[in-house]
């Protein structure tokens, strides 16, 4: 039996994942205070101000990420696993809903992601799985509004992809505009009534 790119995936996180109770809101909190991080200051993020806004100390972030570079995969790994998860969710929904509600998670991923993509190697294992898991899990999405008539037969899931990241890829002056792109974009997906 073959591992699949998913799998890679939730392996990342999951084998770093302590197993007490207190290590792992540690573990937990050093993830979210790293993405906001990201986000934030780019990939030149101060791990310092990570553990801070995790409100844990430094040699806690080295315990669990004892290089830079675990961390900027372990982040990577948790957000593409959580788009694999949301699609596993809408698997039933509306299937235009379903695929809106997905890029939508998809354009917050896309802030952290342009943060870590600086540091990641584009050929690593991680990368090359995380980018394969969340085709796996955001192409079905597509197909789906696709046989339902709701989006455009003509798109690929990688025009789709690559869409969506060069519009949500630009410097907008505040979350509102952000939204209204976003909107535009979808739009453009969407089947003509």
């Amino acid at each position: 039996m073959t591992t699949t790119d998913r799998e890679r995936v939730g392996t990342v996180v999951a084998a770093q994942r302590p197993r007490r109770a207190d290590a792992r809101r540690n573990f937990d909190a050093l993830l979210d205070a790293a993405r906001e991080a990201f986000a934030e200051n780019g990939a030149e993020a101060s791990l310092e101000d990570i553990a801070r806004r995790a409100g844990v100390g430094i040699g806690t972030l080295y315990r669990n990420f004892p290089t830079r570079t675990a961390l900027f995969e372990t982040v990577y790994a948790d957000e593409v696993d959580g788009l694999c998860r949301l699609s596993d969710e809408l698997a039933d929904a509306d299937p235009w809903e379903g695929l809106a509600t997905w890029l939508r998670r998809f354009v917050d991923y896309t802030v952290t992601k342009r943060a870590i993509r600086e540091a990641l190697d584009g050929e690593s294992d991680v990368f090359v799985s995380c980018r394969g898991a969340m085709i796996g899990a955001g192409e079905p999405l597509l197909e789906r509004a696709q046989e339902a008539g709701l989006a455009r037969a003509d798109i690929s899931f990688d025009d789709l992809l690559r869409m969506m990241s060069g519009v949500l890829g630009a410097a907008y002056v505040d979350e509102a505009q952000r939204d209204r792109v976003f909107g535009f974009a979808l739009d453009a997906v969407r089947a003509a009534r």
